[in-house]
C-alpha cells in the first residue's frame, strides 16, 4: 500500500499517505481481476505442469484424485526426469538431441541477431530524419506479422528446384541443393542445413525487434559523449567500439535475455518448415513436448517434464546473463 499512499497523498488524498475506504476498494477492485487472470492462467497452469511432472499421467486415463492425478495415472516421483536423462525410449533419446538442437540454434541466432541489429541501429541514426520513420517500420514489420504467414513466404524461398533461392543460385551459375529443408547430408562447419535455413528466417522475422530497442538507447546516449571522443580524434569504428558499445552495455543485456529465451521457445517456424527433421535435425525442445503430449504419446506427464527442464534451462540461462552483463554505473 506503500506506493498507493505516495500517490494519493502527491494529488491531494488523505492525511499522512494513509488510504480512505473508498480509495482501498478502488484499489482492489482495480487489482482482483488481473491478480485472479494471472493466477487462473499463469501461475495455476505452472504449478499444475509441475505436479503433473511427477506422475504418469495421460488425459485418457480416468484418474483418482485431483484432475485426474492418480489412481489410473499413478505417482512416479522423479521416474519422468530420470527418463529424460537416462532412458533409452525413443522420446527420451529425441528429447536429449532435442536439447542439442536447442542450444545449437539459440547460440546461431544470438550472436547473429545482435551483429545484425546494433550496426544497422547505428547507420539509422544517420540517416537523415525524413526516412527515419520509415525505415524502422520496414525493418519492424515482420516482427508484427504473423509468423504463419512469413513462414508461408520462406517456404516459397526454400522450395527445391523452382523456390527463389534456387533460381537465384541458377541464374549466377551455381548448383542450389537438392532440398533446403529435408536433406540429411549437407552439413556446413557441424551445422545441417535445414537447421542454417530456419535460423535465417528466424533472424528475418525477429531482428527488428532488437533493432528498434537499440535505436531508443542510441537515442538516450548523451551527445556530448560521442562529440567529446571526436574532439579527441576518434574515428567512426573508435567512437562506435569504445564509446557507443560500453554505453549500451545494459541494452545488450536487455536484447541478449530477451532474444534467448525467444528462440528457446521457438515453436511455429520448425513445426511448420521442417517439423524437427530430416532426421530430427531441426527437433527442438518445444516440439518435443507438443509431440509427446498432443500429438504421438499423449503422455502429459512426461511431456511437463520436458517443459519443467526446459522452464530451468531459460531461468539459468537467465541469471548467467545477468551475472556476466550487469553494471554498476549509468550515464
Amino acid at each position: 500500500m506503500t506506493v498507493f499512499s505516495s500517490l494519493f497523498k502527491q494529488e491531494g488524498g488523505s492525511e499522512g499517505g494513509k488510504l480512505t475506504a473508498k480509495q482501498r476498494r478502488f484499489a482492489y477492485t482495480s487489482l482482483t481481476p488481473i491478480l485472479f487472470y494471472m493466477g487462473l492462467f499463469t501461475l495455476f497452469p505452472i504449478v499444475f505442469a509441475m505436479v503433473m511432472s511427477f506422475f504418469s499421467y495421460t488425459p485418457i486415463r480416468e484418474g483418482s484424485w485431483f484432475l485426474g492425478l492418480g489412481g489410473a495415472n499413478p505417482f512416479v516421483g522423479i521416474d519422468n526426469y530420470i527418463e529424460l536423462f537416462t532412458g533409452t525410449s525413443k522420446p527420451a533419446e529425441v528429447f536429449r538431441l532435442a536439447v542439442k538442437n536447442t542450444f545449437l540454434f539459440t547460440a546461431l541466432v544470438l550472436p547473429l541477431n545482435l551483429l545484425i541489429t546494433l550496426p544497422l541501429a547505428v547507420i539509422l541514426e544517420t540517416v537523415n530524419e525524413r526516412f527515419k520513420t520509415l525505415f524502422r517500420a520496414i525493418y519492424f514489420l515482420p516482427t508484427i506479422s504473423s509468423s504463419v504467414a512469413l513462414v508461408i513466404i520462406w517456404a516459397y524461398m526454400y522450395a527445391p528446384g523452382w523456390g527463389l533461392l534456387s533460381i537465384i543460385f541458377k541464374s549466377i551459375g551455381l548448383v542450389p541443393p537438392k532440398s533446403w529443408l529435408q536433406d540429411p547430408n549437407t552439413i556446413y562447419f557441424g551445422v545441417p542445413l535445414a537447421m542454417i535455413c530456419v535460423v535465417v528466417a528466424h533472424v528475418w522475422q525477429d531482428f527488428g525487434y532488437n533493432l528498434v530497442i537499440f535505436v531508443a538507447a542510441l537515442q538516450g546516449i548523451p551527445k556530448t559523449l560521442r562529440e567529446a571522443a571526436r574532439v579527441d580524434g576518434a574515428n567512426v569504428w573508435q567512437e562506435f567500439w569504445l564509446v557507443v558499445v560500453p554505453l549500451l552495455r545494459r541494452t545488450v543485456l536487455l536484447t541478449s535475455v530477451l532474444t534467448v529465451i525467444s528462440s528457446l521457445q521457438v515453436f511455429v517456424i520448425f513445426q511448420l518448415l521442417t517439423r524437427g527433421g530430416p532426421k530430427n535435425q531441426t527437433q527442438t525442445m518445444l516440439l518435443s513436448i507438443y509431440e509427446n503430449a498432443f500429438r504421438f504419446a499423449n503422455n502429459l506427464g512426461l511431456a511437463s517434464a520436458m517443459s519443467m527442464v526446459l522452464f530451468i534451462i531459460i531461468l539459468t540461462l537467465t541469471v548467467i546473463q545477468f551475472r556476466i552483463l550487469r553494471t554498476e554505473w549509468e550515464y
